[in-house]
């Protein structure tokens, strides 16, 4: 038997393009619930939420059922946390802050099995090898994780040509805020200076064939990010909508008063 089909990589493989939501309430039960509202992917994120190995792994078994791809951001691209979360069951990583061509080849490293990488062989006790009971995990699991980097920097931006060249990452992940605060727009993403950059990248990783991703909470961005060649892209995040939507809520009833 061997390891389960990656359908988030599947996608982007042929050219689909697939919306998704940032996760950050780091809660199984407010995963669970985001499973059933149609996203294509949901990203998990343990950069700016405060998850740890646990609260990822309940996450990853909430979207079990769920017809919605899990992506798990891990905090920092160091080996030992991405062999824990690959381990746990992620097939899919977003790794941020990727600054070099040998960064991104070292990520590439750290999801691989030996001799194409550095993976610990532990598989036969990880829910990722189903306890055991995939005999073939370890021979079939590299071709089925996916590998996606960040570039949100002035250093990623001058790799990015680099990067693109690096077989074993399937996208390019641009990070428009941090990307905007390095480059003096500190929350002024939609400074025009700022979308020819952002655009412009798309249009290069795109132009590579590997995949490039946003996050764009602006219709205006988030179409013209489409139009440039993104192709998994993050149109929300749950604790912006609960805390959007709960404040019109009282809003709205209070101005009756």
């Amino acid at each position: 038997m061997p390891a389960p089909i990656n359908t988030f990589k599947q996608a982007l493989a042929n050219g689909e393009t697939v919306i998704g939501c940032w996760l950050s309430l780091a809660n199984s039960f407010s995963t669970e619930a985001m499973g059933t509202t149609g996203f294509d992917w949901l990203l998990v994120d343990s950069e700016h939420s405060p998850n740890d190995i646990r609260s990822l792994r309940e996450q990853l078994i909430a979207l079990d059922t769920s017809p919605s791809t899990a992506v798990v951001r891990v905090p920092i691209g160091e080996t030992w946390i991405i062999k824990q979360v690959l381990d746990i069951g992620a097939q899919t990583i977003l790794v941020p802050m990727v600054e070099s061509a040998e960064e991104a080849r070292e990520l590439v490293r750290a999801c691989r099995y030996p001799p194409d990488g550095i993976r610990g062989v532990g598989y036969v006790t990880t829910r990722a090898g189903g306890f055991g009971k995939i005999p073939d995990y370890g021979k079939t699991a590299d071709e089925q994780i996916c590998l996606l980097v960040q570039v949100e920097n002035r250093a990623g931006l001058e790799a990015l040509d680099e990067i693109l060249k690096i077989d074993g990452i399937d996208g390019v992940f641009i990070g428009p805020a941090d990307l905007s605060a390095d480059l003096g727009h500190m929350s002024d993403m939609m400074h025009p200076d700022m979308q020819k950059v952002i655009m412009s990248s798309i249009e290069k990783i795109a132009a590579s064939g590997k995949a490039p991703g946003i996050l764009s909470l602006n219709d205006e961005m988030t179409q013209k990010s489409l139009d440039a060649g993104a192709r998994f892209v993050a149109v929300g995040i749950d604790m912006i909508t609960l805390t959007t939507t709960a404040s019109a809520l009282s809003a709205k009833w209070k101005s009756k008063l």
